[in-house]
């Protein structure tokens, strides 16, 4: 009778205590299915753990695509402890051993296992140690880590049973967590194509919708800098048109010019590298012009031929690598922010093209009506001239208005010449064809296009000496906003009028620096001397630069011999 009572009294109190233990299993459960931010969730199933088998240290090790630990999550020490133990484990020795063996492992001395390394300066003492599995579906997502159970010297089977039940709710929580941040990062995505392709197509400038996606890129990716290369238009370099980020200004203005590299490769596909300084596609020159960086991932701004630049993201030397999940959706990014640039292109060209067609319908009425009837009130006023009688005053008066008349339908032909003048046509060797020609060239650089104002007679008043050195002048200014200034609006005014050719360039950027060299700036103070001109370098009150290049025209065939001889 004792004996059955013993074993009853035992079994009861078995129940007991599975009971005790069964309502904090539950409460547990229940607890990690609450959070939906991984980090939070990962937190959550390691101090549940801890507390169920009142284990004194615990950790989660997040498995990597490199099959080791890409994160690992502790409790039981303090953040100071943690900043002296130093770099968190990479998944070696005994922790490595649920790696390359996903099953529930319990060691009741963790020091006398085969595949013990040690500990490193600081660790605390560890000795009994449970490790049990995470899967997600069929794939191991991490492990569970149990050391020091108080009040006993070894964690038990029961205690095995209760974690791993634990790492089945675990892997649920888990799978919840990882959807709901994937829907977050695809919406992300989403209202970020949404917001480049509205700022393309509703006019808003270059540069603003390049650091639009650079920004967004950076930010959806958790990188550290956002760059944007291009290619120079008629040359084999590069040309880093913005950086957004740490050390954002480090990074602008570079022009890698080797036939091969890194970025190069990046036109004809994706490339993610772990260590950019360390990689084999890194070239000699992009080693040192992307140096401080670690993980990187380059994509293309379109496909093929039709690459319009690069979108490059990077992280520092201890950020962690670019994974699949988030270079897939940055390349589909940076694809629809391609075609978006496309499509403003294409619908600018036909806003372009409307403004031609009217601008031609424009010169064929002032050539037709206006002129011609100019023309013929001239004539009627020439011959007044011989039927006038009375004072001289009156016939210099009527001379001076058949003058004036003159001068007007020069001004009117003038203008239908330059409305006539556009890409494409014959005229495009025109002074006014050109200097348009030398600014659309610096828009791609630029990343935006600089505002143009022409006034004057300018295909007729300057001579051809003299036009070959202003182009000249207008590339060296605006080739010097784009490695110097950092600017995001440049504006260009070409005037000719009293007997001067007047060229303004002004910029907001960061103004011209202390010690830069002034080998271009001498040069064109050089072209204005030859021409008996002078040349001047200002710092408007707003920032930025301003740079005049004024030449006289007096003397039209002597301005042009001084111009040949210059040259």
């Amino acid at each position: 009778m004792d004996e059955c009572l013993d074993e009853l009294q035992a079994r009861v109190d078995a129940m007991r205590s599975m009971r005790d233990r069964v309502h904090p299993l539950l409460e547990a459960v229940l607890a990690v299915g609450q959070g939906l931010e991984l980090p939070v969730v990962l937190r959550h199933i390691v101090e549940a753990a801890v507390a169920l088998v009142d284990a004194e240290f615990g950790a989660l090790g997040v498995i990597g695509e490199d099959r080791k630990l890409s994160a690992f999550v502790p409790v039981g020490m303090s953040d100071g402890l943690r900043e002296r133990i130093g770099p968190l484990p990479q998944g070696h020795g005994v922790l490595g051993l649920l790696i390359r063996y996903p099953e529930p492992v319990r060691i009741a001395e963790i020091s006398e296992h085969p595949d013990f390394y040690g500990f490193p300066e600081h660790h605390p003492a560890m000795h009994s140690f449970l490790g049990v599995p995470i899967r997600v579906r069929d794939e191991v997502f991490g492990n569970l880590y149990l050391t020091n159970k108080r009040g006993a010297q070894a964690f038990d089977a029961e205690d095995e049973a209760v974690v791993s039940t634990l790492s089945v709710a675990a892997g649920v929580a888990i799978e919840n967590a990882r959807l709901y941040e994937k829907g977050r990062r695809r919406e992300a995505w989403l209202e970020a194509g949404a917001d480049v392709t509205s700022g393309l197509l509703s006019g808003r400038p270059r540069r603003e919708v390049l650091q639009l996606i650079a920004e967004h890129a950076r930010r959806n990716t958790s990188a550290d800098l956002g760059v944007i290369v291009v290619p120079v238009e008629g040359t084999d370099e590069l040309h880093t048109v913005l950086a957004v980020g740490e050390g954002a200004q480090k990074y602008t203005g570079l022009r890698p010019t080797g036939p091969e590299g890194l970025l190069r490769a990046a036109f004809d596909g994706p490339v993610v590298s772990a260590d950019v300084a360390h990689d084999p596609l890194t070239s000699e020159e992009e080693t040192e012009l992307l140096a401080g960086l670690g993980p990187v991932a380059a994509v293309p701004l379109g496909t093929g031929v039709a690459a319009r630049g690069i979108l490059l993201i990077a992280r520092g030397k201890d950020g962690g690598r670019f994974k699949e999940a988030e270079t897939e959706p940055l390349l589909r990014f940076a694809g629809q922010a391609a075609l978006a640039m496309e499509l403003a292109d294409r619908r600018r060209d036909a806003e372009r093209l409307a403004v031609f067609e009217d601008r031609e319908r424009i010169a064929r009425d002032l050539h037709d009506l206006a002129i011609q009837r100019l023309f013929a009130s001239g004539m009627a006023l020439q011959g007044l001239q011989r039927l006038v009688q009375g004072p001289p005053e009156a016939a210099g008066r009527l001379a001076q208005t058949v003058d004036d008349l003159d001068t007007t339908i020069k001004i009117i032909r003038s203008t239908v010449f330059g409305l006539r003048t556009h890409e494409g046509g014959p005229e495009r060797q025109t002074l006014r064809g050109r200097v348009v020609a030398t600014v659309e060239a610096a828009i791609a650089p630029l990343g935006f296009a600089p505002a143009l104002r022409l006034e004057g007679l300018l295909d007729s008043e300057v001579p051809e000496a003299v036009a070959d050195h202003l182009i000249p002048v207008l590339a060296e200014a605006l080739s010097n906003c784009v490695r110097h200034a950092d600017a995001s609006a440049v504006d260009v005014h070409l005037a000719v009028g009293r007997g001067e050719l007047r060229l303004t360039v002004t910029d907001n950027g960061s103004g011209m620096p202390e010690g830069v060299r002034r080998s271009g700036l001498a040069n064109l103070e050089n072209r204005a001397t030859a021409l008996s001109g002078r040349f001047t370098v200002e710092k408007p009150s707003g920032g930025g630069t301003r740079l005049r290049w004024n030449v006289p025209l007096l003397g039209g065939r002597a301005a042009a011999q001084g111009a040949e001889n210059a040259s």
